[in-house]
């Protein structure tokens, strides 16, 4: 099968361009983020070597949210038990924010999950750049209950399009242990925040080639590379970290199975599936080489439990019978977690383009649990982007706001161009 990275990675890439600010923006002060639904530009010119951090960046005016039903009044999900589910709503505040307003949209329904991405510019974010997790461990710590999923890269410039060649090289450094101390940071700092539990998803999408933490280059010294970082995390002091191997769905550029770095640290077999290609069914999702059976097989096969920490909606649009059947599919494999990407073209919840689909996810997870839905604690800490207050239920109309030139680059990874609201002064002062 032809590699199948090739979605839209708009929620993402904000974060991606978020980074290139993130230091100089959540040391210096509140700023805005590029959000979710931005049109991505064709190939992007040639890079040149940035001298200065980039300004702190306003956000877009976000899309519309259509106007939601009342919420459903009793449980329909078919299992005895409410999964342990979440979203991924967005990488920061806003995401711990938005968990309480997609909960009441599913009729109270708890997110035990929260779901969110390192960036993967440059090691000082991999480390855990101080405030970015501070909004999401508070939220976690919240309720006994609760599970942090964190998206860890396992090199810097992450979604540069390095080479082979050079991918090769970094990973045989990284199994020599050069990187080591990165990751011993991160493991620090979560530790401190009194997230020592954490869900690592560890090299997300190994067997694919968008990311530079790919193994196709050198999957001996990937596998060796990942097993030393695991190491350097498990050594930190009170950690209680559990390591998710998850591979995008399929054969990809290389089989999964080659990448798999043994059970010694893997705790999670995990898969990212999303409703592609255009035109394959359900059934050969699960039944194809490398696939959603042969996940479920392998997982069993080394004693693990499987998860989902990316799927959703793609190539075939409002796909009612992919959620329908992804849904029931979790319900039988019983997966330690799932969150789904919600955001266009993935999602239910903040993508208007998918209302049928929509309704068979909320009407299945609508109510599966009855304890009352805790507030998200508000992030106060300064040098962390303060939470939005809570979207609307209504339509609102986009801000008059002005285009920033920011050069073809930038505007390449922030997925379109940014927008600067005339009134943005004012909300900051």
């Amino acid at each position: 099968m032809a590699p199948q990275h090739r979605r839209t990675r708009s929620g993402r890439l904000a974060v991606v361009a978020a980074s290139v600010v993130a230091t100089t923006a959540l040391a210096s002060g509140p700023g805005y983020a590029a959000g979710a639904g931005v049109a991505r530009i064709a190939g992007p010119p040639a890079p040149t070597p940035a001298v200065t951090p980039a300004p702190v960046i306003p956000a877009l005016p976000e899309r519309p949210r259509v106007t939601p039903p009342p919420p459903l009044p009793a449980p329909a999900w078919p299992g005895k038990l409410a999964p342990a589910f979440g979203a991924y709503l967005d990488y920061g505040p806003r995401g711990v924010a938005r968990m309480l307003d997609l909960s009441r949209w599913l009729g109270g329904a708890e997110l035990r999950v929260g779901h969110t991405y390192l960036p993967g510019d440059r090691w000082s974010n991999i480390e855990g750049a101080p405030g970015f997790l501070d909004a999401w461990a508070r939220w976690r710590t919240g309720r006994d209950d609760r599970m942090f999923v964190l998206n860890v890269p396992m090199l810097e410039r992450n979604e540069e399009q390095v080479s082979d060649a050079e991918v090769r090289q970094l990973l045989r450094q990284g199994a020599a242990g050069r990187f080591d101390r990165h990751f011993r940071a991160l493991a620090e700092r979560l530790v401190r925040l009194k997230v020592p539990d954490t869900v690592i998803v560890l090299g997300w999408e190994m067997n694919g080639t968008t990311y530079t933490h790919r193994c196709g280059p050198d999957p001996e010294s990937w596998k060796t590379y990942w097993n030393r970082i695991v190491t350097a995390m498990r050594a930190v002091p009170g950690q209680k970290f559990r390591f998710d191997f998850a591979p995008s769905r399929g054969r990809d550029a290389v089989p999964w199975t080659r990448c798999y770095p043994g059970d010694d640290s893997v705790d999670i077999v995990g898969m990212d599936s999303y409703d592609q290609p255009s035109g394959v069914t359900f059934d050969e999702q699960v039944n194809e080489p490398y696939g959603l059976q042969a996940q479920v097989n392998f997982a069993k096969a080394h004693g693990k439990p499987v998860s989902y920490p990316e799927w959703g909606l793609f190539r075939n649009g409002d796909n009612a019978e992919y959620m329908r059947r992804m849904l029931a599919w979790m319900n039988e494999h019983k997966p330690l977690y799932n969150t789904l990407t919600d955001y266009c073209p993935h999602g239910v919840w903040q993508c208007p383009d998918n209302p049928r689909a929509a309704e068979i996810y909320r009407s299945l997870l609508s109510g599966t649990i009855t304890d009352p839905v805790t507030e998200p604690a508000e992030p106060t800490d300064p040098v962390t982007e303060p939470a939005e207050p809570t979207v609307p239920a209504s339509p609102t109309s986009p801000p008059t706001c002005s285009p920033v030139d920011l050069g073809d680059w930038v505007e390449y990874w922030l997925g379109g161009k940014l927008c600067l609201r005339f009134d943005w002064w004012a909300r900051n002062r």
